[in-house]
C-alpha cells in the first residue's frame, strides 16, 4: 500500500524540476494527481511519462481564470482535494540597483500572490483533514545579493503558512512550508556557474540536492505520517541554514 492511495492531490508547476517530482513520488504512492504548468509541452510529456493517474491543466498560477480552469477540471472529477502542493515559483537574479518594476511584479505574483490565490481558490473542494505544502526556499531565510526580491517572497510564503496553519486547524487541514537549498533542476543547470558555486558552497553536505530528495519530504508533509506536523518550515538544503 502506498502512502497516498485513493488521494487526490494538485501540484501545481509540474512541468520540470521539483514538482515533476514530487507528482511522480505521489503518483508512485497511490495519489491522483492533477498538474498544473505554464509550459504545456513539457507538461504534456510529463503527464505522458507518468501514465494514467495524472490529469495535466495547463495554466498560469497568477492568471485569475487559469486558476479557476484548473478547479474546474478538479471538480469535474467528482473527488475532494487531499493535498495541494502549491509549487510555481521562480525569479531572475538581479543586484538591488537593477531590479525593474517588471521583475519585482512578476516575481511577487507568481511566488507570492500565486500561492495565495492557489490555495484559497482549492478551499471549497479541500477535504478536511487534509494537507497544504508550500514551496518555500532556504534563500528566504537569510539575505541575498541578487536574489533579494525572490527571498522576500519567499518569507512571505512561509510567514503566509503559519497563517493558514492557524485558520484552517478547525477543519483538520494541515499547512506546512517545504524550503529546499541548491536543487540540481533545469533551473539551476541555467543558473551563472559562480552562482551555482557560491550556493554550493554553504551546504555542509557538499552537494546541491535531487528532486526526489524534495519529493519525499513533500511525501512526508503530505501523508498520515506527518499527522501532528502543521505550520513548520521544513528545510531541504542539505544543512545550509541549520549549522
Amino acid at each position: 500500500m502506498g502512502l497516498l492511495d485513493g488521494k487526490v492531490a494538485v501540484v501545481t508547476g509540474g512541468s520540470t524540476g521539483i514538482g515533476l517530482a514530487i507528482a511522480h513520488r505521489f503518483v508512485r504512492e497511490g495519489a491522483r494527481v492533477f498538474l498544473t504548468g505554464r509550459r504545456e509541452a513539457e507538461l504534456a510529456a510529463a503527464a505522458d511519462a507518468l501514465g494514467g493517474a495524472v490529469t495535466a491543466v495547463p495554466g498560469d498560477v497568477t492568471r485569475e481564470a487559469d486558476l479557476a480552469r484548473l478547479y474546474e477540471v478538479v471538480a469535474a472529477a467528482g473527488s475532494p482535494v487531499d493535498v495541494l502542493v502549491a509549487n510555481a515559483g521562480g525569479g531572475p537574479s538581479a543586484g538591488l540597483a537593477d531590479v525593474t518594476r517588471h521583475q519585482f511584479d512578476v516575481t511577487s505574483d507568481l511566488n507570492f500572490k500565486g500561492v495565495f490565490f492557489t490555495v484559497q481558490r482549492a478551499l471549497p473542494l479541500f477535504r478536511d483533514g487534509g494537507s497544504i505544502v508550500l514551496l518555500g526556499s532556504a534563500a528566504g531565510a537569510a539575505g541575498s545579493t541578487r536574489f533579494g526580491v525572490y527571498a522576500a517572497t519567499k518569507a512571505a510564503v512561509r510567514s503566509l503558512a503559519r497563517s493558514m496553519a492557524l485558520e484552517l486547524a478547525a477543519r483538520g487541514i494541515r499547512v506546512n512550508t517545504l524550503s529546499p537549498g541548491p536543487i540540481a533542476t533545469p533551473s539551476l543547470a541555467g543558473a551563472p556557474a559562480e552562482v551555482v558555486e557560491a550556493a554550493t558552497a554553504r551546504v555542509p553536505l557538499g552537494r546541491p540536492g535531487r528532486p526526489e530528495e524534495v519529493a519525499a519530504a513533500a511525501l512526508f508533509l503530505a501523508s498520515h505520517e506527518s499527522s501532528y506536523v502543521t505550520g513548520v518550515e521544513l528545510f531541504v538544503d542539505g544543512g545550509a541554514r541549520q549549522v
